[in-house]
């Protein structure tokens, strides 16, 4: 019985993936759309206009990473990789290359289903909505026309340019892993997306300013870090 819920795009060429995530994607309110190849999974692509596309990299005609900046080209829906390639390097350039997120094989359901969630919310908030002030994070409160931040009724936190620019980045893209490559270009400029230090030296200085939420930062190791995912 077809669903009349967002469709998913499921990229996987192991036939256990589909009978297992098909279901399950179905009882949770979603369409399955079943992909074995990089040339189906285009196909798809391009006539079912899924709202999210889960990728396994390791496909037997295009690779992954090859076929990822191939969807990227014509189809807005965000990326979740969804494969047993757990290295570091390939997670960064996935997510270099506009992936939204990284899940390892083998995965929890309810933690996949929790991060297609999240993917989705913000892939479904219109321009206005993302930008609104204030934000308002669990007990953190941005407001960008104000250009303040506070926890609860506190005072307002003391950051600088530099930290400001780096918060309110991480903000914008609450439930994303942001690579340091990102990050350094958003707030440093593309002449500096070798420096890493500079972001590891900020990303300290910024937790201590957020104190008792600074667990709302998340280091994503290696790769880089996650702003507010409060439901994960």
């Amino acid at each position: 019985m077809r669903n009349d819920g967002p469709r998913i795009l499921v990229i996987d060429d192991e036939p256990q993936i589909h009978r297992f995530l098909g279901p399950a994607l179905t009882a949770a309110g979603y369409e399955p759309i079943r992909a074995e190849s990089g040339h189906d999974a285009l196909r798809q692509a391009a006539t079912r206009n899924p709202a999210l596309i889960l990728l396994d990299l390791g496909l037997p005609d295009i690779d992954g990473h090859a076929l990822l900046p191939r969807l990227r080209a014509f189809c807005a829906a965000p990326v979740i990789i969804v494969s047993a390639r757990g290295d570091e390097a390939g997670k960064v350039a996935a997510l270099d290359a506009g992936a939204e997120d990284y899940v390892e094989k083998p995965f929890a359901l309810a933690e996949l289903l929790a991060r297609i969630r999240v993917v989705l919310r913000r892939a479904g908030a219109t321009e206005v909505a993302a930008n609104q002030t204030p934000m308002r994070i669990g007990p953190l409160t941005i407001d960008l026309d104000r250009r303040l931040a506070r926890i609860d009724e506190d005072e307002p936190l003391h950051l600088t340019p530099r930290e400001w620019k780096l918060l309110t980045t991480l903000a914008r893209s609450q439930g994303r892993v942001m690579t340091q490559h990102q990050l350094l270009n958003a707030v440093w400029g593309p002449a500096h997306v070798e420096d890493a230090q500079y972001l590891r030296v900020y990303i300290g200085h910024l937790r201590q300013k957020l104190g008792r939420v600074a667990g709302l930062l998340r280091t994503e190791p290696g790769v880089g870090y996650r702003f507010g995912e409060l439901d994960l």
